[in-house]
């Protein structure tokens, strides 16, 4: 028997009910039949997924294992048919769509923030995955018009052929966060022996997170106790002191949450636009780029690593409304009266960003010319 998802839900639905009789009547089943079922499941995964006890069903070790996957199976799909839903709504009311997928990045806000800005008559879309290779999947099957991806160093993606890529950042290095009060916080970079005590938390569902982990721990000849979680779990653990993590050079530390750069930047990840044209590159890239460079400028460990290592903080971002250049009027008339203070003030989430240095700096060497077509090559 192949797994199929209507399984998947019935092994989360005893999961979160805790009992095969509250499962059965939250899928609109009878309690035999769920119990044929799960043991079909069982059969075909070759074990136990639910211990059986008077107080109901708790999940075996397998069970858990099986359970960290089905769950956002379970969800993704549930998904899937509510966006499909409302795609067919859409479909006639004649308004352009720009479908976006991408993996995690706090470029997002400011980046979908520019296309509207830029592409007013235009409904956008965000479809979030830990799995690049899915994204990048769905834009060539016409699922999606642009991917945002990150490619973990030592571990290529399957980009499909035909798609028009773009490097955004040719390497970014990946920091680590870890408690405030943690002893290595006192310096302002991180050993990974300094952290050899430590438990880590990775996500094995992001594409290659934990095998570059592995093999950066490795390297360093460490071999820490591992939790595996999601990301959101991860920052809670590691506030309260239990675990750390590598994180994006752009996230910014917290009360009780630091972010440091690792020594020798030993992982780094190549982040990358995906389309099936250039055209639709061209289309939104210069707004990524801008959101890029405007959640670096935020980040103070990322400015700090910036200047330490390439010679200058990150470029400027350009305001998304210009002010218009004032033009002296020949036969001049009386002074209009004041503008309210609404009219006269910039929105400050449209001001731009000033870097820490002068604009006079150049911008960093992020690698080739971003109009190059490139071809991932092993990192």
């Amino acid at each position: 028997m192949e797994l199929e998802v209507r399984h998947l839900r019935a092994l989360c639905a005893i999961a979160e009910t805790g009992s095969l009789h509250k499962a059965a009547r939250q899928l609109g089943m009878s309690q035999p039949s769920l119990t044929t079922q799960l043991r079909r499941i069982e059969h075909a995964v070759g074990g136990e997924l639910f211990a059986r006890e008077r107080t109901g069903c708790r999940p075996t070790p397998l069970g858990r294992i099986v359970l960290s996957r089905a769950r956002p199976l379970v969800v993704e799909m549930r998904a899937l048919v509510t966006e499909a839903r409302a795609a067919a709504a859409r479909a006639s009311d004649g308004t352009p769509h720009l479908r976006i997928g991408s993996t995690a990045s706090r470029a997002i806000p400011g980046w979908l923030r520019r296309l509207r800005h830029r592409m007013p008559g235009t409904e956008t879309s965000l479809q979030m995955d830990v799995s690049a290779n899915a994204l990048l999947q769905m834009v060539a099957a016409g699922q999606l018009d642009i991917a945002f991806v990150h490619e973990v160093e030592g571990c290529s993606l399957r980009v499909p052929d035909g798609l028009r890529r773009r490097v955004l950042v040719d390497r970014e290095p990946q920091f680590v966060s870890l408690a405030a009060d943690h002893p290595a916080t006192l310096k302002p970079v991180v050993h990974l022996t300094d952290l050899a005590a430590d438990r880590w938390m990775v996500d094995p569902t992001v594409d290659g997170e934990w095998d570059g982990l592995q093999r950066v721990l490795r390297e360093a000849g460490l071999n820490p106790r591992v939790l595996h979680g999601d990301y959101l779990t991860a920052a809670t653990l590691v506030a309260t002191g239990e675990v750390v993590t590598v994180c994006q050079p752009t996230s910014v530390a917290r009360p009780d949450m630091a972010v440091r750069p690792l020594y020798g930047d030993p992982l780094g990840v190549r982040l990358l636009v995906a389309a099936r044209t250039t055209a639709e590159l061209d289309a939104v890239y210069g707004e990524l780029e801008a959101a890029y460079w405007e959640a670096a400028a935020e980040a103070p460990a990322y400015q700090d690593w910036l200047l330490g290592t390439r010679g200058t903080a990150p470029p400027p971002v350009p305001a998304l409304d210009p002010p218009p250049v004032p033009v002296p009027a020949l036969n001049p008339s009386p002074p209009a009266p004041p503008a309210t203070a609404a009219a006269a003030v910039t929105p400050p989430a449209l001001a731009p960003l000033t870097p820490r240095t002068t604009d006079r700096l150049p911008p960093p060497d992020l690698g080739p010319a971003a109009s190059q077509d490139l071809r991932p090559t092993p990192l």
